[in-house]
């Protein structure tokens, strides 16, 4: 078990131990609750970590708003039963 102090503005500084094990970094996103007086941090996982390696990508768009739009129309249409 750690302890931190929390400054003035409400931050508190996760040890370098448990950032490690529960892997996260810089720029990483946590959900935080109130649970019977205690505070819960847990880590979120970031939708691209989620997805990464789902879809193999032969060739990069060249305009990839172009390619949205079409990728979503078409899924439109398959949803038109």
């Amino acid at each position: 078990m750690s302890s931190a102090p929390v400054d003035s503005k409400g931050r508190v500084l996760i040890p370098k131990e448990i950032r490690r094990r529960t892997r996260i970094k810089e720029g990483s996103y946590v959900k935080l609750s109130a649970q019977e007086g205690k505070v819960v941090m847990e880590p979120l996982e970031s939708v691209a970590d989620k997805f990464f390696g789902a879809f193999e990508i032969h060739e990069w768009p060249k305009d990839l708003d172009k390619f949205q739009l079409e990728a979503s129309r078409r899924w439109w249409a398959s949803k038109d039963t």
